[in-house]
């Protein structure tokens, strides 16, 4: 079959046309559709500039220090830090063949892992937050972005903005 320039002509007329169907989601992470916690509103960052989880009571940030290590600090109701007596938590990241086990250790108000994320600009995780001795297990699953947002001054898995 002879491809012509008519040919040419049609396809690229009629390409917008085969993909109307499509909802436009550009302008934001479509990892994002995979996470429990994802909605179209504003999200807020903790006191250190990570993300906030609002899955447990108290809410907990999750921040990435410098080293790589992942930094847990639960927050009152005014998003301040706040004593967590009791609080536990582990996390499994990384490639699934050599995955890196997590465990944290209080660290005055706030728990600390005792090893750092595995290589790479984007970490799977596992989260495992228990935030009271009383409190139920909470999971939470995500990719752990690395990279700098375009748009606001957090890093991806902290982002901010609605892009």
């Amino acid at each position: 079959m002879k491809i012509t320039n008519v040919t040419l002509t049609a396809m690229a007329l009629l390409t917008p046309f085969l993909f109307a169907g499509e909802k436009d989601h550009e302008g934001h992470d479509h990892d994002d559709h995979t996470k429990a916690t994802h909605d179209h509103v504003a999200n807020i960052a903790g006191p250190n500039g990570g993300r906030v989880f609002t899955s447990t009571e108290p809410h907990f940030e999750f921040f990435v220090t410098k080293d790589r290590k992942i930094r847990l600090t639960f927050l009152d109701k005014d998003n301040k830090p706040a004593p967590s007596e009791g609080a536990t938590a582990s996390a499994i990241g990384g490639e699934r063949s050599a995955p890196t086990k997590m465990t944290f250790a209080k660290d005055g108000d706030t728990l600390i892992s005792d090893k750092p994320l595995p290589e790479g600009n984007n970490v799977p995780l596992i989260l495992q937050v228990k935030a009271a001795a009383d409190a139920d297990n909470v999971t939470e699953k995500l990719n752990v972005n690395l990279s700098g947002c375009p748009t606001c001054k957090h890093l991806e898995y902290a982002c901010t903005c609605d892009h």
